[in-house]
């Protein structure tokens, strides 16, 4: 396998790669941002919920071991 095979492989992958991605049906404006939301919405949720389940076993944990 010389220089010259794996520079082509290269290539081809690059060409593969930007023909993929003008398939990919991209969001405009208004549908990131919603999208941004959510997700941030989402995981302060669930950081709130883990915190909280975090808080009682913390708890529990303080109570047993005195």
């Amino acid at each position: 396998m010389g220089a010259a095979s794996a520079i082509g492989r290269v290539g081809r992958f690059l060409r593969d790669v930007r023909a993929e991605l003008k398939k990919v049906a991209w969001p405009n404006r208004k549908e990131l941002t919603s999208y941004t939301v959510i997700v941030i919405v989402s995981v302060m949720i669930v950081a709130a919920f883990i915190g909280l389940i975090d808080l009682v076993f913390s708890q529990v944990l303080r109570l047993i071991i005195r």
